[in-house]
């Protein structure tokens, strides 16, 4: 103890005599003792499944084997049969043709319903309903449904008969000509739902504050859409795009249950010739070549879509 002039007292205890109580020390939650330590069982199950299953492909692609058995390594044997086969370089075409086909026409129509029930009508929950419905049913019962349609006999005809166009009456799923326009169309009635709901979604973050702006400054409906509502969308134009291409490029369901590839191999596609070649004819090597090329296409496709896509704005800011 100290005594100053002014007699104060001012008392000094020394640092272990004090009693402060310990700071309290909180629990860390188990969680957060390392964290992907928890993800690595589904880690190493993608990895298991998704890519050492990928790679085994791959290298079985540059091999000629049967599925049993031995195997002796090929080199691009596999591939260069692809290329020189008519049918396989037709069956590319075809996968092309879908895939191209199947996403501009959803892109199209889903935008266009999206627009017209995003704010105006009414009944747009019901609308909404009413086309995504096709999009949770199953590939394979709307391509049954859609052979009965298609069959001679069956509705489409018989309508086309009622309204006199008995000359446009045709057998949809044998003809070499329409069978694939048919495959395309039941897969855009089947995905436009889908994309209409990613546009729906742009177009919620679309102010109406700037709609109405432009509007006033005398731009029209073109002019809006084009300046103010694509320049908001283009990440969901990104994303319907990409997805469609990637769907586009593995379809398999609709193919297998309308047509099985005829006829005489008109709706023959990448998908389809896969499953011939290594479940049916046991050709593992060559259907892992064709999936590989597969996988090629696709993902050349979904990188120049992407680049194509791009935010330019967000790029230079």
């Amino acid at each position: 103890m100290t005594i100053d002039e002014n007699s104060t007292r001012t008392l000094t205890v020394p640092p272990k005599a004090r009693r402060t109580p310990p700071p309290r020390t909180t629990r860390r939650p188990l969680i957060s003792y390392g964290h992907w330590w928890w993800a690595l069982p589904a880690v190493v199950l993608v990895i298991a499944v998704h890519y050492a299953a990928t790679l085994t492909g791959g290298f079985f692609a540059f091999t000629n084997w049967t599925g049993l058995g031995d195997w002796e390594f090929i080199g691009l044997d596999n591939f260069e049969r692809i290329f020189n086969d008519p049918q396989l370089v037709g069956a590319v075409g075809n996968t092309l043709f879908l895939a191209f086909g199947s996403v501009i026409l959803t892109n199209v129509i889903g935008l266009l319903f999206a627009l017209a029930i995003n704010r105006t009508l009414k009944s747009r929950y019901i609308l909404r309903t009413l086309l995504f419905m096709p999009v949770v049913l199953s590939p394979l019962a709307v391509a049954y449904v859609w052979k009965f349609i298609f069959q001679y006999e069956g509705p489409l005809n018989g309508f086309l008969a009622l309204i006199g166009l008995e000359e446009f009456q045709k057998v949809w799923l044998a003809d070499p000509t329409w069978s694939i326009w048919a495959i395309l169309f039941t897969v855009v009635w089947q995905q436009t739902g889908f994309t209409m709901v990613i546009y729906l979604a742009g177009l919620a973050s679309v102010p109406v504050e700037i709609e109405e702006a432009a509007a006033l400054d005398g731009a029209g409906i073109w002019g809006r859409f084009w300046h103010v509502t694509v320049p908001a969308i283009r990440p969901s134009i990104a994303i319907a795009t990409t997805l469609g291409i990637i769907q586009g490029l593995r379809i398999f369901d609709q193919i297998f249950a309308l047509t099985g590839g005829g006829p005489a191999g008109a709706t023959e596609t990448l998908a389809t010739e896969i499953y011939k070649q290594a479940f049916s004819l046991g050709q593992f090597g060559f259907g892992s070549a064709l999936a590989l090329v597969l996988t090629v296409i696709i993902l050349a496709f979904a990188i120049l879509q992407q680049y194509v896509t791009r935010d330019r704005d967000a790029r230079k800011a």
